[in-house]
């Protein structure tokens, strides 16, 4: 009985020691409060809707140019250039 008490002590101290680095770790010391992963999924919001507007202005901008040199096919080089016409129009003198 004695040597089983041991194994028990042994086996209660590895999972003492493995609960502490568990503890440590920084996944549960960022998750202890609700507002930190709050603020977090808030800020990843934030970046993933700058980064596809801004992804999508340039894409668009690049493909509306490059219909734009597109003159030699009638139907294309026309809709691309009225696009750039009502874009121009829009858009004040001074690029603002």
């Amino acid at each position: 009985m004695a040597d089983r008490d041991g194994t028990e002590r042994d086996t209660l101290e590895r999972v003492a020691e493995g609960l502490e680095v568990l503890n440590d770790h920084r996944f549960v010391r960022m998750h202890d409060t609700w507002w930190k992963p709050l603020w977090f999924q808030f800020l990843r919001g934030l970046a993933f809707g700058l980064g596809s507007a801004i992804g999508a202005t340039l894409l668009v901008s690049m493909l509306v140019w490059w219909l734009s040199q597109i003159e030699f096919i009638p139907i294309l080089g026309g809709w691309a250039t009225e696009i750039i016409d009502q874009i121009e129009t829009v858009m004040p003198e001074d690029g603002r």
